[in-house]
């Protein structure tokens, strides 16, 4: 069974609190199936942009792991914005969490990173 993603988000919250970092959560979605997407800033004021791998990324085992690919890697945050209010106009239910850390670690499972 997959993690609920008020659940999700706030154990990711904490992690990057507790490693030093920043993290917010600039909207609120659904309690238990919300989307989530993940707003990565950077010291040199660009930012990445991570959303839910679609299904098709998603192995047989994995179905109720949260795996998530770049959307937007290194951009402008006006690109970063605009591609947020398009997915908020698709789904208006989903979460957004803007953390502030330089390396990713294990904060999130990310497609690139399978097998």
């Amino acid at each position: 069974m997959r993690i609920r993603s008020d659940i999700f988000v706030s154990a990711l919250t904490r992690r990057v609190f507790s490693d030093g970092g920043y993290a917010a959560v600039v909207a609120k979605g659904s309690e238990a199936s919300g989307a989530i997407f993940v707003r990565q800033r950077f010291r040199d004021g660009l930012e990445t942009l991570y959303g839910p791998a679609p299904q098709a990324m998603i192995g047989e085992g994995e179905r109720d792991d949260r795996i998530f690919e770049a959307r937007l890697t290194r951009a402008e945050p006006e690109a970063v914005e605009a591609l947020i209010m398009r997915e908020q106009k698709f789904d208006s239910d989903l979460w957004l969490v803007e953390i502030e850390v330089d390396d990713l670690g294990t904060y999130l499972s990310l497609t690139d990173q399978k097998g």
